[in-house]
């Protein structure tokens, strides 16, 4: 008998132990790492954010980390890594891109709470419906950001035109020379603009729009950041721009900028995925739960963007940076409470992208100066 409850006592502190260890073992691991396109203004905010509410929520101190990378670089970066990959999460891009990762197992599913899950709309936009989240369950997007215009209203209104509105008033005689854009060959966003354009009006008048367009362009910026900034400053009275990619951050420098996304622009939903091989999963996916909360949302529409939930809209105290959002934005505090025209196709828009590249550099780049002229 005393042998028994001494084997009965060695079990009992056992247990105890590996309960105690288990009630001390971190609900996340210590390290977050992402590679992303997006721009440094918003995964800075939201990396920081995270790490704050890991702290509150877990008393767990995340060091947090982000690789910069264009689309293309750090797809293929995620694909040399061949399933042992250098960081958790993948943040950005085209939604195709992340399907092609999912078909080469290169991608890990998501498997947040249903609840969360389904708080983000299967799609958005008409006659093309733009995914929001993949039916497989591999990546879902973190927030809407549309490719549109700015313009500077100071300059617009001393050139005689009215504030541009939708893509055809970039082309008003009274804008020659006026018009900043970043070359398609150098810029995922205004070839994915370019891409709206030739499905909206088909190959031969989409480049025949794009040729008028070229002619009213006073400058072609060496990246897609540039053109806010020189329209902010005054230099040119509109152009290409996405709200992330200083556009927001001129506003909020005191620059009298605004942004309009016209019909048919492209909006997308900044996918995320956790890869395959991922040393810090847990991690990963507390930070994609913890964007799709109203906390998380936040870091997106205080900087320009849109909730990718019906449910949050911007809005804030006057004078905040929520308001100063909607005033930059022309008043619109939710993509939901709007009608998404979407003609741009993925699939499509991946066969055309060399030809692309290679039209503009032979019709428009290499012809501006002759363009110019006319």
């Amino acid at each position: 008998m005393r042998g028994f409850a001494i084997l009965t006592l060695a079990a009992l502190l056992v247990a105890g132990s590996s309960g105690m260890a288990a009630a001390q073992t971190p609900p996340i691991e210590s390290e977050l790492v992402l590679i992303t396109p997006v721009s440094k203004f918003i995964h800075d905010a939201a990396l920081k954010a995270f790490a704050d509410y890991a702290k509150e929520k877990w008393n767990v101190t995340v060091k947090v980390n982000a690789i910069p990378a264009g689309t293309p670089v750090a797809y293929g970066r995620v694909v040399e890594w061949k399933g042992r990959p250098e960081v958790d999460i993948f943040w950005g891009g085209e939604s195709a891109l992340f399907e092609k990762l999912a078909e080469q197992k290169l991608l890990q599913k998501v498997e947040i709470g249903k609840p969360v899950w389904d708080s983000v709309p299967a799609s958005i936009g008409k006659p093309k419906p733009i995914p929001l989240k993949d039916k497989d369950g591999y990546w879902i997007g973190t927030a809407l950001e549309p490719y549109g215009l700015v313009y500077n209203p100071k300059r617009i209104q001393r050139l005689g035109v009215s504030e541009p509105k939708e893509w055809d008033d970039l082309l008003n005689p009274k804008l020659k020379g006026e018009v900043a854009q970043c070359a398609p060959t150098r810029s995922s966003s205004s070839n994915a603009t370019y891409e709206v354009m030739l499905s909206l009006y088909g190959e031969e008048k989409g480049w025949e729009w794009l040729t008028r367009l070229a002619a009213n362009t006073g400058l072609f910026t060496a990246r897609s950041r540039d053109v806010p900034t020189v329209v902010a400053k005054g230099e040119f009275a509109a152009g290409f721009a996405v709200p992330s990619y200083m556009a927001f951050e001129e506003k909020l420098a005191g620059f009298d900028i605004r942004f309009v996304a016209p019909k048919y622009a492209f909006v997308t939903p900044e996918p995320m995925a956790v890869l395959a091989g991922a040393r810090n999963p847990k991690a990963a996916r507390a930070f994609i739960e913890f964007l799709l909360t109203e906390r998380g949302q936040k870091v997106f529409m205080e900087r320009g963007l849109f909730s990718i939930s019906p449910r949050f809209k911007v809005q804030g105290a006057p004078g905040s940076t929520a308001e100063l959002a909607v005033e930059f934005t022309g008043g619109v505090r939710s993509y939901f409470d709007r009608d998404v025209a979407n003609v741009y196709d993925e699939a499509v828009a991946a066969k055309r992208s060399e030809a692309l590249k290679t039209r503009f550099r032979s019709d428009l780049e290499a012809k501006w100066e002759e363009l110019k002229k006319k």
